[in-house]
């Protein structure tokens, strides 16, 4: 396996250019922000089971919902990026975000289930053009040697917003009001209404706030100059035709499907960790359950930050490598054991997520040049994983046990793993035509 890329002074490549220092600034501050509308769905999905009486399965409809916004908006967003440049397309992101969020107020007060995962597509399809437009920015900041060290730099500033949203989610929207089937059974349908209502009314004030950030967020990017980064440019093309032309990429395919199933496996840990805790330890109220998910997540943004340090020595596909076995293992752990050490398998599962969605983002483009975009695209559309995994994980569930669902993202790391160990790796012979055809257009 190669070494870590260097500079040419044998030293490890910078970070950035000193140029792009205030614009990648500017960029990861939205990793940070973007963390609120994705991770506050692993609070609303236990919250709005209870309230609407829902099974496994039918509360996984809300990462359903959610991440089929970032597919079917994935690939209009690559393209409109290409038209209108990284700037004005993270504006629109971030005004499709301000705008899905505050649709929960109104999905709120009539109570409606369906209503809830409208409004969270619609803020999925904003998120979807900033992952489109903010991954591939960052990894052009600076110089190609540390793409990956630099994208996953930013990205742990997502996993901070992923371990502030489940504290302030706990506290604002998930209660330690706990009432049983039968409890609920025996409810008059005005008492059930006025509990419906009181639990409905929680999620108002956290969704108003995190719509005037994202407005906040747009209107400091709007007033700020950041660089139009342009690749290579190409002849026009149709979508169907350049889609041909990258089946030559192969380590961009492997990446797409390790993509999809490293999604699928975060969405749906995180998703059910309180409905594992409450599982093992029967009984256990939302509210404290809660209290797991802050500590996966937590190991999360330290994963984040320690790989981003690490990866100045190590390779970033030797390292994606071990945290993924590392993963696997914690996921047998929590298969197979009971007490408490399942539940520490579960905390530290997060840890090994890390790395995984920022390396294999990068791998993925790599050699990619003016197909940089589309190829951005299409990662960001292989996050459906993480609609189509929880909604298996629920199924499980509700027909056997949520402990047994785990063996799910068990099939996920192993692919994984498979893409660090081979599957990155670029076809020569298309680098080297891809670098040859640059130098040609240079001269």
């Amino acid at each position: 396996m190669a070494a870590p890329t260097t500079a040419t002074n044998g030293r490890p490549a910078p970070l950035t250019d000193r140029q792009y220092f205030v614009p990648l600034a500017l960029i990861t501050s939205l990793f940070f922000l973007w963390a609120f509308g994705v991770n506050l769905n692993d609070v609303l999905i236990p919250h709005l089971k209870k309230a609407f009486r829902l099974t496994d399965f039918q509360s996984s409809f809300i990462q359903v919902a959610f991440f089929s916004g970032y597919f079917l908006a994935a690939l209009p967003a690559g393209r409109m990026m290409e038209r209108i440049g990284y700037k004005k397309g993270i504006l629109s992101g971030l005004m499709l975000c301000a705008a899905g969020a505050l649709l929960i107020i109104p999905a709120a007060t009539v109570r409606v289930y369906g209503f809830f995962l409208f409004a969270l597509f619609v803020m999925a399809c904003g998120q979807s053009f900033l992952e489109v437009a903010a991954n591939p920015y960052v990894t052009l900041l600076g110089p190609a040697e540390s793409s990956e060290r630099r994208l996953n730099l930013a990205q742990s500033f997502n996993a901070v917003g992923a371990v502030v949203t489940p504290i302030a989610g706990a506290a604002f929207i998930l209660t330690l009001t706990q009432y049983s089937p039968a409890q609920l059974s025996a409810m008059s349908a005005e008492q059930f209404q006025v509990y419906q209502v009181a639990e409905a009314d929680t999620v108002k004030a956290p969704y108003l706030v995190i719509s005037g950030l994202f407005l906040a967020v747009a209107a400091l990017i709007c007033f700020s100059k950041l660089p139009e980064i342009t690749e290579r440019e190409k002849q026009a093309k149709s979508t169907a035709k350049e889609l041909r032309g990258m089946l030559n990429y192969s380590h961009l395919l492997k990446g797409i499907v390790a993509q999809f199933f490293y999604v699928g496996a975060q969405v749906g840990v995180a998703s059910f960790v309180i409905r594992f805790a409450q599982h093992i330890a029967t009984g256990t109220p939302e509210k404290l359950a809660a209290n797991y998910l802050k500590l996966h997540l937590l190991a999360f943004m330290i994963g984040r930050f320690t790989g981003s340090a690490i990866m100045r020595r190590i390779p970033a596909a030797r390292l994606l490598a071990l945290f993924a076995a590392g993963a696997l293992l914690c996921g047998f752990i929590a298969v197979l054991t009971s007490g408490a050490t399942p539940m520490w398998a579960i905390v530290f599962i997060g840890f090994f997520h890390s790395i995984m969605f920022p390396t294999i983002f990068a791998l993925s483009l790599k050699n990619l040049g003016s197909y940089t975009k589309l190829g951005s695209s299409l990662l960001v559309m292989s996050i459906i994983g993480g609609a189509f995994f929880p909604a298996i994980m629920g199924r499980i569930s509700d027909l056997s046990s949520i402990q047994r669902a785990f063996l799910v993202p068990i099939i996920c790391y192993a692919y994984v793993l498979y893409f660090a160990l081979r599957g990155y790796k670029a076809n020569p012979a298309v680098t080297w035509n891809e670098e040859a055809r640059g130098r040609i257009e240079a001269t």
